[in-house]
């Protein structure tokens, strides 16, 4: 079938929001904020003499509340702007741009397309190809350009129902609709697809919204991963056509929570379940697949699962289709609810803890897409690693992983805010840049828009950052991406440390439970001021260890960039795995 296209091209900027000089950031209890506002006052108390007291009462009022929401937000501003001094932020397409941050040659981009970015695929070094969510695939081109001044814009494809990814492999697209996998090919070249192809199909779909179809992705073995969502309160037009698990009483689309592999002779296969709202995937360096999860009722906060076959993550009502031909998961009769994680956990055995688990809007609201540092150094010290895109506060996270008795563990870092509009998908460019394609459709966001597509580049500075957390058997180490001030990185003051857990329940989300803050005993610096080796008092297995080294300084007396992480401890290494401080990396 051949699909119209528009094969127009048309010039756009993606100039730089505007933005205003940003004072010097001063304390709270700051002797020059307390002067100038006084002064603020007695000006407005001379201007206002002889008009009504109560006018006067509420101008004041309102004028000492602007100065005060002004020299408070002035810091977070300041530490903003650094952050920009190592990762830069370039609009390629942003709606709702204002007015004076345009080029004079910008126009919008063709037939008002709001390019609500669902997929992104990276062909060359020039082009770059984005999934919309009304169903179309667009080519666009020009997109390193720094500004982008010269972006052309092709539709290839469209008539898709919802597409929630999009992945380029010899020579096709690939993208997850809500009821298949589809294959896109322009078999006669003429810059349109003309042949939509299902590779695989098999889920239920019940009518709801929320019934989401995420991916793919592929990993070195040729499977294309993909992760579906489950109906959040189904309604009886809904319940028929669900199917039903007797013994737990629950019921959903067939496959519905669950993660699924398509091998490459083309077999849908179950992998694992226990998914709520699956947004994103990602494979890491050593070709293992990653899915996050977002908060919500059986869902504690946002979390990174290593997908395995037979493994149960959290949602029950996934275990609709455990006795569906192919599940990898039997024999579940109830499930533990009320509990501290870590008792669920021991309670059900085949439920697995997050790799890592984010904690609420410390470390984001809404997790969405994975991607994986694979540039070899061109965008900055965290090759390897993964990158986690965050909804609502329009931001990305760092993840650190290691496994520890076979099993992945890590930290999540926060690593860069300030996006136009909530992040939603990630490609790694062939200069090592990141495209994050941008929707907030249905959701708030932080941000100045709607939708749009930016690009994340390293601009050559190395921030002063904690670069990996690792467990120990009585404690962390700390790999910096500077050497530490030798004094301040082995104090023990210059840290502190606490553990928490959360409740494994029904209900919406969980708070921070069975805390407890815990003794830094030592913090040993490592000859080259590279690691940091902190000996800690009471590590708890299945908590969230948070860490804060506000104390830190480089050689230069530089504080970090970000002084917090939080590393998952799912398992406490045995001290004979221990190696030497001198010989770890």
């Amino acid at each position: 079938m051949v699909r119209t296209g528009n094969s127009s091209r048309i010039a756009i900027s993606g100039g730089m929001r505007s933005g205003s000089t940003v004072p010097a950031p001063m304390g709270p209890n700051s002797t020059a904020q307390g002067n100038a506002l006084g002064s603020a006052k007695e000006s407005m108390t001379s201007a206002l003499k002889g008009r009504n007291p109560r006018t006067c009462s509420a101008i004041t009022r309102a004028v000492t509340l602007t100065f005060l929401c002004c020299i408070c937000v002035a810091p977070c501003a300041a530490r903003a702007g650094d952050k920009a001094n190592y990762y830069r932020l370039v609009p390629i397409n942003v709606s709702e741009a204002q007015a004076g941050s345009r080029s004079p040659h910008w126009k919008p981009a063709p037939e008002d397309l709001a390019l609500e970015v669902s997929g992104i695929a990276v062909l060359d070094d020039e082009r770059v190809a984005v999934a919309i969510r009304k169903g179309e695939i667009w080519i666009l081109d020009g997109v390193y350009g720094d500004p982008p001044n010269d972006v052309g814009y092709r539709r290839f494809a469209s008539g898709l129902h919802e597409p929630l990814g999009l992945l380029w492999h010899d020579g096709a697209f690939y993208t997850a609709q809500r009821t298949e996998l589809t294959r896109i090919r322009d078999t006669d070249e003429d810059g349109l697809a003309d042949e939509y192809l299902t590779v695989a199909s098999g889920w239920g779909l019940t009518g709801h919204y929320h019934e989401y179809a995420y991916g793919p992705k592929r990993d070195p073995q040729g499977n294309l991963w993909l992760t579906l969502n489950v109906g959040l309160g189904l309604k009886d037009e809904h319940l028929a056509r669900t199917i039903r698990e007797p013994t737990l009483g629950v019921s959903q689309g067939r496959w519905r929570g669950w993660g699924m592999k398509v091998t490459t002779d083309g077999k849908l296969v179950p992998v694992c379940a226990g998914m709520r709202s699956p947004c994103g995937i990602g494979i890491n360096r050593a070709g293992d697949a990653f899915y996050t999860d977002q908060q919500g009722n059986w869902v504690g906060t946002n979390a990174l699962h290593h997908m395995r076959s037979g493994a149960f993550f959290h949602h029950p009502e996934a275990l609709a289709s455990m006795n569906e031909s192919g599940s990898p998961i039997a024999g579940i009769e109830s499930i533990p609810t009320g509990l501290p994680y870590p008792q669920a956990v021991e309670r059900l055995p085949a439920m697995k803890s997050p790799a890592v688990w984010f904690p609420y809007k410390k470390a984001g609201q809404s997790a969405t897409d994975i991607v994986l540092d694979d540039s070899r150094g061109r965008f900055g010290p965290f090759d390897g690693q993964l990158f986690v895109g965050e909804f609502t506060l329009a931001s990305v996270h760092r993840v650190f992983l290691e496994r520890v008795g076979g099993e992945y563990q890590g930290a999540c870092f926060p690593f860069r805010s300030g996006f136009a509009s909530a992040v939603l998908r990630f490609a790694q460019g062939t200069d090592g840049s990141l495209f994050a394609g941008l929707t907030n459709r249905g959701w708030s966001s932080l941000g100045t828009a709607s939708h749009g597509l930016e690009r994340l580049v390293w601009t050559g500075k190395t921030p002063f950052e904690i670069r990996e957390m690792r467990a120990q058997p009585d404690g962390f180490a700390l790999t910096f991406t500077q050497p530490v001030d030798p004094h301040t990185g082995g104090d023990v003051a210059s840290y502190t440390m606490s553990s928490y857990t959360y409740t494994y329940h029904a209900t919406y989300g969980s708070d921070e439970i069975l805390k407890r803050d815990l003794k830094i005993e030592s913090a040993t610096v490592s000859a080259d001021g590279l690691r940091v080796r902190l000996r800690i008092a009471g590590l708890r297995e299945l908590f969230v260890h948070e860490v804060s080294a506000a104390g830190v300084r480089n050689r230069e007396n530089q504080p970090l960039l970000h002084s917090d992480a939080w590393y998952t401890l799912n398992r406490i290494p045995p001290a004979e795995q221990r190696p030497p401080l001198s010989s770890r990396r």
